[in-house]
């Protein structure tokens, strides 16, 4: 090292150097995550477009090679020259931060990619990625490597039928251009129209006929297609999911109404009918079909989600809300501000939840339903019970908390949004008394329910002295007092915590066993889990509180780890654990404090040599590596079969346990699986499981 320090020592990156440098600081991380967010930072701005009204099909195709495709069919990328640098537009889009139409409050008014960073940091961080744009029937192209044009650009006039073709893939019909079409009589002896005729040279003229179909249709015939593979010495893994993807698209299809979102996976081929696996979203309810589709399997208190969608042009700013109850105990509410999802709210969200709990209770006590001077006032948390809500605002200029855009900050907002939910919900009521009369006997069923459940708190609160810190006397605590460096193992029965206990590190790990399986809490209210003992003990080991009294400065661990057996047993408790932190402590989740301990399923010896292996395929090639004669197998089907330094070496040593963090990828997907799961719906459950079971690899029964 140096001993010197000068100018000479400054580095400055040059063009997008510094999205290859640092990766995580502009798509999050360099996993899976991240690398599903390069296909999301390129189909936002196409759903840019589709908010300015010039785009209504996006098409996402995964390619056989693992490579990524986003079409739209929107305006395309401008690709004249820029006076200032003398480069194409599309290059300029394509290679420098911060490059974009998303400045000038003219081009778009509405914006989710407001930062203009994603395409070219997509670009940056793609092996090689490929830029095709349709304009004026010219077809242009350029091509890059990790975000360095390795072409310029080209252009080639499309043909008039490229041009018939490419109209005919993008809106599923024939050009209405063209001959006139044929009436040909059908077997009913009714006319027919022969479409096929339509798509004919009308005059003979290729040129002319091209020439007259541009400007028929041109507005429909441009768009812009980006082609990449992500770099594979950034990802950890380059493999795009299907299912991850999908997910996603379809949410933006909710959200946009009317807009069409196909997603193909080429890289899996139906064999009987050679057809790639396919998806095409559109709705044209919109959010009213979005909270249809959060409802399935689910009771619901009035059949039709209460739909709201209003603007306020002085502050060019569209809401759309869609709302239903459910005879379930929790609130399901989703949040987006031009598409994106605001995971942490947002003044959007505190106007609406203002807005809902004014409006029953000013209409409730109008109509009689809640007396005057009555000592009762619903409260947000009463009023919310059992709704399933989307709220999703278009507008200019978002204040958004980072590029990750988890929050929306702007102060009007707030005001504008109660403003126009309070004036459409009281309207609402006024003319469905029924719907309003259910809705106030289910929250004040909820107050009553709050009540009982804080006297539970309170009797929690005496018997386990938590007033003066008292802890569960079943906990086997650490001495570590940094909550950064402490872990609590969550372990299935007093054998395993045995176990545990011996073979930890009693510096930082902490041991938790419970005594079989906890309450189910997708069924169960707030006042019942609250009696739960084991749940209580749980909750006063963590120390965070629950739900709106959590508190994640209190947490006593940064990591808490799951760590049951690996049987059927041990998966449920294991996800009746999982609910649990869902429903009650998501926050959890989202800081990454929760973790599954992955034991070994076999132990493989042979004379002095020892291996533990987690696959059963990865048993048989250990067993054979070993020469299989002589080879001794064990099979761990509870931790409690482990000694203590047995499970310390496999699953509790920091240099060599594995463990898995729990991650919310897909908030709605997430919100079917626990509902479809764990919830009431019996039949829904049964079918669930008969759809899936052939993913199943490892059961044990």
């Amino acid at each position: 090292m140096t001993e010197t320090y000068d100018a000479s020592h400054i580095t400055v990156l040059e063009g997008l150097t510094p999205v290859r440098e640092r990766p995580a600081m502009y798509i999050g991380s360099t996993d899976t995550r991240g690398l599903h967010h390069l296909v999301y930072e390129v189909v936002d701005n196409s759903i840019d477009e589709a908010l300015a009204g010039f785009c209504t099909r996006i098409a996402v195709v995964i390619n056989k090679d693992g490579s990524i495709m986003v079409e739209d069919n929107g305006r395309g990328i401008p690709v004249d020259v820029m006076d200032k640098n003398h480069k194409s537009a599309l290059e300029v889009v394509l290679t420098v931060l911060h490059a974009g139409g998303k400045f000038d409050k003219e081009t778009y008014q509405v914006s989710g990619g407001l930062h203009g960073v994603g395409v070219s940091v997509v670009n940056a961080l793609s092996n090689w990625l490929s830029a095709r744009v349709y304009r004026d029937g010219n077809i242009y192209e350029m091509r890059f490597s990790k975000g360095k044009p390795t072409s310029s650009i080209t252009v080639r006039e499309e043909s008039f039928a490229e041009l018939l073709a490419r109209y005919q893939q993008w809106y599923g019909e024939p050009a209405p251009f063209g001959r006139a079409p044929a009436h040909t009589p059908g077997p009913d002896g009714s006319s027919q129209l022969d479409l096929s005729a339509a798509t004919q040279y009308p005059t003979g003229n290729e040129e002319q006929d091209r020439a007259s179909l541009l400007a028929a249709l041109g507005k429909k015939l441009t768009g812009t297609r980006i082609h990449f593979v992500p770099d594979a010495t950034i990802f950890e893994t380059t493999t795009f999911d299907y299912d991850t993807l999908s997910h996603r698209l379809r949410e933006l299809a909710f959200l946009n109404a009317g807009l069409t979102i196909i997603i193909t996976d080429e890289r899996s081929v139906d064999p009987v009918t050679s057809v790639a696996t396919s998806a095409t979203y559109c709705y044209a309810g919109g959010l009213a079909e979005f909270v249809k589709y959060l409802n399935e399997g689910i009771d619901v208190i009035h059949p039709n989600p209460i739909y709201i969608t209003k603007k306020d042009p002085e502050n060019k700013l569209e809401l759309e809300v869609s709302l239903q109850y459910t005879t379930q105990y929790d609130e399901k509410l989703y949040t987006y501000v031009n598409s994106v999802n605001t995971r942490e709210g947002g003044t959007h969200l505190e106007g609406f939840r203002s807005a809902i709990t004014r409006g029953i209770n000013v209409v409730a006590k109008r109509n009689g339903l809640i007396k005057e001077n009555a000592q009762v006032t619903l409260r947000g948390e009463d009023v919310r019970e059992g709704l399933t809500s989307v709220v999703s605002v278009k507008m200019a200029n978002p204040q958004f908390e980072g590029q990750t855009k988890m929050r929306l900050g702007n102060s009007s907002v707030k005001g504008i949004v109660d403003s126009l939910v309070y004036a459409t919900l009281t309207e609402y009521f006024d003319e469905n008394p029924g719907v309003l009369k259910t809705i106030v006997e289910k929250a004040l069923s909820a107050a009553k329910a709050r009540e009982a459940a804080r006297n539970a708190r309170e009797l929690a609160r005496r018997k386990s002295s938590l007033e003066s810190a008292g802890l569960p006397g079943k906990l086997s605590d650490c001495s570590e007092r940094d909550p950064t460096k402490s872990e609590i193992y969550i372990v299935e029965g007093d054998s395993a915590g045995g176990s545990a206990k011996q073979g930890r590190d009693r510096k930082f790990q902490a041991i938790l066993p419970l005594r079989g399986k906890i309450l189910n809490v997708e069924k169960a209210g707030e006042h019942q889990i609250l009696k739960n003992a084991e749940i209580q003990t749980l909750i006063n080991a963590i120390g965070t509180g629950i739900l709106e009294k959590f508190d994640a400065e209190r947490a006593r661990y940064h990591h808490i780890v799951i760590m049951t057996d690996a049987d059927v047993d041990g998966a449920h408790i294991r996800t009746l654990l999982l609910t649990f932190f869902y429903r009650y402590m998501p926050k959890l989740i989202d800081l990454g404090y929760v973790y599954i301990a992955q034991p070994p399923l076999f132990k493989i010896s042979k004379g002095k040599e020892e291996k533990y292996v987690y696959k059963e395929e990865e048993m048989q090639k250990v067993s054979a590596a070993m020469g299989e004669k002589g080879v001794s197998i064990q099979r761990y089907k509870g931790l409690g079969e482990m000694n203590a330094q047995q499970l310390w070496d496999t699953t509790m040593d920091p240099e060599q346990r594995i463990f898995r963090k729990v991650t919310v990828e897909d908030a709605t997907d997430a919100e079917f699986t626990f509902k479809t799961l764990m919830g009431k719906d019996v039949e829904e459950r049964k079918n669930f499981i008969y759809r899936h079971a052939k993913e199943v690899t490892n059961l044990d029964i």
